[in-house]
């Protein structure tokens, strides 16, 4: 299993980003991924997930209305589409495949939301 992130870097408040995470050495049409993130001090949070056929979401209360989840099979890739970003939002952000196997967490892609 890897996992790739990318796409994070710095915005201002109210900006957006989209973040792409390509896998790699999995059937990845046969499973539901993640979004957390991360900053100094804190636990992992989750921040959405999405079905293997894309089809069901669910995200934090803190990103409703505001982040969009999707994935392109054909693609092996997933996105996270974030709006409206807020100071808070700042973390290291990394895509999960919610399995044991090794690999399953990317490295991480740093967004900084900062004027």
């Amino acid at each position: 299993v890897q996992l790739v992130e990318s796409g994070g870097g710095l915005v201002q408040p109210g900006g957006s980003l989209r973040l792409s995470c390509a896998a790699s050495g999995f059937t990845f049409s046969r499973y539901g991924m993640r979004w957390y993130r991360q900053t100094p001090g804190k636990e992992r949070e989750w921040v959405a997930s999405i079905t293997s056929d894309g089809g069901g979401t669910n995200y934090a209360d803190s990103v409703k209305g505001r982040f969009t989840i999707s994935r392109d099979n054909a693609k092996k890739t997933v996105y996270l589409q974030m709006n409206s970003l807020k100071p808070d939002d700042t973390a290291v952000y990394y895509c999960h495949l919610p399995t044991a196997l090794p690999g399953s967490w990317g490295q991480g892609t740093q967004v900084t939301v900062s004027s």
